[in-house]
């Protein structure tokens, strides 16, 4: 038995002007990359690994898009909420 969840999800919503541009998927990835978790973001039924900024580019999230951070590992948890305040945060821009 494993001593973490199925699975961590919680959505939030880019708030940045210019959305997940380079500079903030740049923030992000390297966020994602500290944990051992599996992570995720999920738009419009469409997963990428958050540890990979060609994935995460490739989603296009501007400014107003939902997104779903989903996390499985040990230290999931901790994961979706770092990435979560970063998101809400707005990447400390603004």
């Amino acid at each position: 038995m494993s001593s973490y969840q199925i699975d961590m999800v919680k959505e939030v919503i880019i708030k940045n002007k210019f959305g997940l541009h380079g500079r903030p998927a740049s923030l992000l990835v390297e966020t994602a990359r500290k944990f051992q978790a599996d992570i995720q973001l999920g738009k419009d039924g469409t997963a990428v690994d958050a540890k990979s900024i060609l994935e995460v580019l490739s989603i296009a999230c501007g400014k107003g898009t939902p997104i779903a951070i989903r996390a499985r590992g040990v230290d999931e948890a901790e994961a979706v909420r770092s990435l979560a305040d970063l998101i809400d945060n707005r990447f400390g821009e603004e």
